[in-house]
């Protein structure tokens, strides 16, 4: 039993957070499915929204249509997140979290894929395009990984000089 917690010990945050942040996704489109597809659209504040968007495509409306191959594209990418995790941690807390958020993101929105046919959509900001907590998750997870990667091109840059 041992052996194992001291193999499980570097991946104690993933098995925490993408669950947790795979569960605060499941319930929130429970919750969205269940008390707002029938009303479509409510207003929170005069620049937020929760509208019911069933997606099938990507980001922005693109690739509509296209459910079973980004669900692959989804698969490909969390596959090449595990393989490569231990290659990236090594940048640090940072890309760590980036790769666990953008994770448990795609776990959240391939579930979704895969049992219901088609995302489901609700943060509303009117002038953006209707996004999830999966997708919250992915974005900033994206962000956190640039973020890293950058620093790191300047730092080699400099060391280069």
């Amino acid at each position: 039993m041992l052996k194992l917690k001291e193999k499980l010990a570097p991946y104690k945050a993933d098995l925490i957070l993408i669950p947790l942040i795979f569960a605060l996704d499941r319930i929130t489109k429970v919750l969205v499915l269940n008390g707002l597809r029938e009303r479509f659209s409510v207003e929170v504040l005069p620049f937020f929204r929760l509208t019911y968007v069933e997606n099938t495509g990507a980001a922005f409306g693109s690739f509509r249509n296209t459910n079973a191959g980004l669900a692959f594209v989804s698969i490909i990418i969390l596959f090449a997140i595990f393989k490569w995790r231990e290659e990236l941690v090594h940048f640090g807390s940072w890309a760590h979290y980036g790769l666990i958020f953008v994770a448990a993101g795609a776990l959240g929105n391939l579930y979704d894929r895969i049992v219901l046919g088609r995302v489901i959509d609700f943060f509303d900001f009117i002038v953006w395009p209707v996004f999830n907590v999966a997708d919250s998750f992915i974005t900033i997870g994206a962000i956190m990984l640039c973020f890293v990667f950058i620093k790191d091109s300047f730092a080699k840059r400099k060391e280069g000089k």
